[in-house]
């Protein structure tokens, strides 16, 4: 999906590795577009988000798998990144303690909301998994 032989391309990659923060829109029953920025863990095909049970956008996803995910642009129009493609609920999937790449990532902000990652885990502790199937921007 991603040409990293472009700078585009090579450039998106770049930041999913780097950000921290991605935005993940998915649609509620009214048919709006829900926005919220989440933490996640690029694995190279898919995204890596945790959720805390019971959120507006767990039960969008259930609704319509279907989702986008943007990456903040520079603030003046430029360095954009949407991506789209279908979540997925994974019920059965390890916790946040079983993702040390994902802990490493975020051992900073774990610290920030005052937690631990046993904590985060026990609280975040419902797995989604976004697999995109196109990007654009510019």
């Amino acid at each position: 999906m991603l040409d990293t032989t472009t700078e585009f391309g090579a450039r998106v990659v770049r930041r999913l590795n780097d950000e921290q923060i991605i935005w993940l829109t998915t649609v509620d029953s009214q048919q709006m577009p829900q926005p919220v920025p989440v933490w996640f863990l690029w694995d190279g095909a898919t995204f890596l988000i945790y959720s805390q049970p019971n959120t507006p956008k767990l039960r969008n996803i259930a609704r319509n798998p279907q989702v986008a995910l943007h990456l903040d642009g520079d603030g003046r129009g430029g360095n954009i990144v949407v991506l789209t493609g279908t979540a997925q609920i994974i019920d059965s999937a390890p916790l946040a303690t079983d993702a040390p790449v994902y802990l490493e990532k975020y051992r900073e902000g774990i610290k920030r909301i005052q937690m631990t990652p046993e904590s985060f885990a026990q609280s975040y502790s419902v797995t989604v998994r976004v697999t995109p199937t196109r990007v654009r921007g510019h």
